[in-house]
């Protein structure tokens, strides 16, 4: 199984990118590969820009990107109970090339943030939107307090959340 994972964040230091890497860690005799959304930056998405230079050459590379997976782990970062902006700039772009820019794969929906919510918000917007645009959730999780939760060295703290999550890996059948 070929999983491609990533926080939906383009911050440097993506608390959501590093959720999106444990869990997908969490599969057994899987091929992993963790993406930066950093690694497909593009101009803001305007059709002014996008009659100037037709589509930019990161679209491509981020759709092929999901084409190769037999699965998807998805991360949320909220911005003011929203998207981020990096990855809504970059969703906006794919679904003018890609209208189900998600292409019918399996994803695990997630979110995670320092407060108690956890991206409760933009999690619920995307097991509503990201459906239109071709995904098949399978699962949702929120990890709520990230600070606190989780550690860099062994992932998720909490016992609770953490078998939580293996519980949801397990009955994707591949944990």
């Amino acid at each position: 199984m070929k999983i491609i994972a990533f926080g939906a964040s383009n911050s440097n230091h993506s608390i959501n990118r590093k959720l999106a890497a444990y869990a997908a860690s969490l599969f057994k005799d899987a091929s992993i590969e963790v993406l930066d959304l950093n690694d497909f930056s593009m101009p803001l998405f305007s059709v002014d820009v996008e009659k100037e230079i037709a589509k930019p050459e990161a679209i491509g590379r981020f759709l092929a990107k999901i084409a190769s997976a037999d699965l998807l782990i998805v991360s949320l970062a909220e911005n003011n109970n929203s998207f981020n902006a990096g990855f809504k700039n970059i969703f906006d772009w794919n679904s003018r090339i890609e209208a189900k820019q998600f292409q019918g794969k399996k994803m695990l929906l997630m979110a995670t943030s320092p407060g108690k919510r956890g991206g409760a918000s933009v999690l619920e917007s995307g097991a509503v939107i990201f459906p239109r645009h071709g995904a098949e959730i399978k699962a949702t999780f929120s990890l709520p307090s990230f600070n606190e939760n989780f550690e860099s060295e062994n992932g998720i703290v909490n016992v609770e959340l953490n078998e939580q999550l293996k519980k949801i890996v397990a009955e994707m059948g591949a944990g």
